[in-house]
């Protein structure tokens, strides 16, 4: 039997090496992605709560509940304009599935038989679109189905205290400019009491001097 070429098994073992050598050398990517900014529309707001929850809509053709999506419910407050929203997507797609301002009006209740889930009304934009829309919203626990109800009842009346004090500083400024209006029509009805004097003693001079 003849004995392997050492040559040849030498070469074999130095290609070998060569392939294994890190040269170091850096290969370029055959198509460059460029980093994109997502924006959500939250930038400029202030994130109240953030609770998992799971969403349903009534449906009034069907007269029953519809799934909406499982995700995170957020309170929202706007930076600027104080305004706060109630937004939930969906877990994956981020899909919104509800999207409306918490007003001075809503009220929440309980959903019959279940403490975990509650139901309300809401002006509804999830879909690009205004609609009337009655929400059923329920949580892992009771727990956090009282800290949703209760953000969402201090919230309201936060903004019933606000409406009523500004109605109650519009009143005041009303009543204000009413009254300097009154005292400015009437200044300009009746002459100054200097005038009337000032008159009333030239008469006299002219009637002494006849």
């Amino acid at each position: 039997m003849a004995s392997a070429n050492p040559d040849r098994r030498n070469d074999e073992e130095s290609n070998a090496a060569a392939e294994e050598e890190d040269t170091g050398a850096q290969i370029a990517p055959i198509i460059r992605l460029e980093e994109v900014a997502v924006t959500t529309g939250e930038e400029d707001e202030e994130i109240l709560l953030d609770l998992k929850s799971k969403l349903y809509r009534f449906d009034k053709e069907g007269n029953q509940w519809k799934e909406r999506g499982v995700g995170t419910v957020k309170l929202l407050k706007h930076k600027e304009s104080k305004k706060v929203r109630l937004v939930m997507r969906q877990t994956k797609t981020l899909k919104i599935c509800a999207n409306h301002l918490v007003l001075p009006t809503i009220k929440l209740q309980e959903h019959i038989g279940n403490e975990k889930s509650c139901v309300w009304h809401a002006t509804d934009f999830s879909d690009g679109e205004i609609k009337e829309e009655m929400f059923c919203i329920r949580f892992v626990s009771v727990e956090n189905c009282q800290k949703f109800k209760d953000k969402i009842e201090e919230i309201a009346e936060s903004q019933r205290t606000t409406e009523q004090e500004e109605s109650e500083e519009v009143s005041t400024a009303t009543d204000l400019v009413e009254k300097l209006t009154v005292g400015e029509s009437k200044s300009k009805k009746d002459p100054p009491i200097g005038d009337n004097d000032a008159r009333e003693e030239k008469k006299v001079v002219e009637e002494a001097e006849k």
